[in-house]
């Protein structure tokens, strides 16, 4: 992704650089930004090419996910639809040897139900029930779906923590691509509008690619900047300690028993439903005790909801009347309590950020426990859940799709071009990167912007200081390694 201007004098020899120190002393600067967006583009290529693929994938999830399952997803409506407790009980009856862990009700006439399985050998299963006829259509493997797959490559490399940290890491990496990028595109000359603004139509060879590849980042920097930022707060390390930050709710906020566990576990490998901006709310625990009054909230009627502890849970009909009382729209999953002192959760996460909402209701009683929706997020977090929604291309149907397509297009072409631009100059046995002329003035703007960023994303600082440490303590003291990198 190394974005370069042609300039013979930036491929010159070291009589040429000692010329340069004397009479083109800017050209410094400009050599030292382009060895830095050489070696960004060669440590973050790869796996930007990787992101890229996933990405896209990623994107057009429910196009995808209508095509290979909506035979299972469709139904034909056949008269009133059976209790949810019946759909329910329709999944375990098809599936007695899996535990129910989630539920998500048909939001339209032609709908299948979802009901989320986990077997005995450890396998997540969708089970598609009519409901209708309580009829279980067929199922999925969660984890085995195209989009999960893509989602897990796209989040870990299917490496787990550290390829969350590599994924963090190249993203930053790619921050640094992207201003110096926009330093080395900027013209020098007022007159220089082809090749900076336009492409020069009669260019070929490394000048064409060199154009395309300028352009291309030029015009796309504010959305790759919008991508890379946006895909940030749902990294491991950065965007959680973020989340810590802006996610925090006051001691106060609900008066239930509370266990160490966040919602936002509760999101898996490609099914990510619980909004980022509720992530950190801790998942409260239903009481076990009898002739338990509630802990409020709750405003669903007595026809719904009971008035005093129960000694049995509450049917799902029960429960989901209550969140229905309570407001939530359509569209929601369910996650089941998997022990006595668990919860119902209710999610709804994407579309209408205004109706996303998390709602824990105690399996007894009824109450509501915990009730958090655009109106209790904070303005950060509904900056970063607007930049989600739109990052995955759900905000705004098929044109914030088609536009998150483009970026993404954008971004392959500058993985193409720049290693297309290095291979045409490379010298013979060397990698190429561009030389550190001599002499060379520490320009303190650059090093405090530096020094910024690597405060702002520490796995970037931390790795901005080992570059700096192999290329002076080891590439240039070793001969062999000096011809070849130098």
């Amino acid at each position: 992704m190394a974005t370069t201007i042609d300039r013979p004098a930036l491929e010159s020899n070291d009589a040429s650089e000692s010329r340069d120190d004397k009479t083109r002393p800017f050209s410094h600067f400009y050599r030292v930004i382009w060895r830095w967006h050489f070696y960004a583009g060669l440590l973050v290529i790869p796996v930007v090419v990787i992101l890229s693929i996933t990405g896209i994938i990623r994107l057009f999830k429910p196009q995808i996910e209508q095509a290979m399952y909506g035979n299972l997803m469709q139904v034909v409506q056949s008269g009133p639809a059976l209790s949810y407790s019946q759909q329910l009980e329709s999944a375990e009856a098809a599936y007695p040897d899996a535990t129910p862990t989630g539920f998500r009700p048909s939001d339209a006439a032609d709908r299948a139900a979802e009901v989320g399985l986990k077997t005995a050998d450890g396998r997540d299963l969708t089970a598609y029930v009519d409901p209708y006829t309580g009829l279980v259509k067929g199922d999925r493997i969660d984890s085995e779906t195209v989009p999960a797959i893509a989602e897990k490559i796209h989040g870990t490399l299917l490496i787990g923590t550290v390829g969350d940290y590599i994924v963090e890491l190249v993203a930053c990496w790619a921050l640094v691509l992207v201003l110096t990028g926009l330093y080395l595109w900027f013209p020098r000359k007022r007159s220089a509008v082809w090749g900076a603004l336009l492409p020069r139509l009669r260019a070929r060879g490394r000048t064409l690619w060199r154009d395309v590849h300028a352009l291309t980042g030029f015009y796309g920097s504010l959305l790759v900047l919008f991508m890379i930022l946006t895909g940030l707060p749902w990294t491991g390390f950065w965007g959680n300690k973020f989340s810590q930050v802006w996610n925090q709710y006051p001691s106060g906020f609900f008066d239930a028993p509370k266990s160490t566990v966040l919602t936002g576990s509760l999101n898996q490998d490609g099914s990510k439903i619980i909004p980022w901006a509720a992530e950190q709310l801790p998942i409260p625990l239903s009481s076990t005790e009898a002739g338990h009054e509630g802990h409020g909230g709750s405003t669903a009627s007595s026809a719904t909801a009971p008035t005093a502890r129960q000694a049995v849970p509450l049917d799902l009909d029960s429960v989901i009347g209550i969140a229905e009382a309570n407001g939530i729209h359509s569209g929601y999953n369910i996650r089941l309590p998997q022990d006595p002192k668990g919860v119902y959760t209710f999610s709804l996460f994407g579309g209408d950020l205004k109706n996303e909402v998390v709602m824990h209701i105690d399996q007894y009683s009824g109450d509501v426990l915990a009730n958090v929706g655009w109106e209790q997020f904070g303005t950060i977090p509904k900056v970063v859940e607007n930049g989600i929604s739109i990052h995955t291309g759900e905000r705004f149907g098929v044109p914030n799709q088609l536009l998150m397509l483009a970026t993404t297009l954008g971004i392959l072409v500058l993985t193409v071009t720049a290693p297309v631009m290095w291979w045409t100059r490379r010298p013979a046995g060397r990698l190429g990167a561009p030389a550190m002329p001599k002499n060379f003035p520490l320009w303190k703007g650059a090093v405090a912007i530096m020094i910024i960023l690597g405060v702002m994303f520490p796995l970037l600082g931390a790795s901005l200081l080992a570059v700096l440490l192999i290329d002076f303590l080891v590439i240039r003291r070793i001969p062999v390694l000096q011809r070849t990198f130098v």
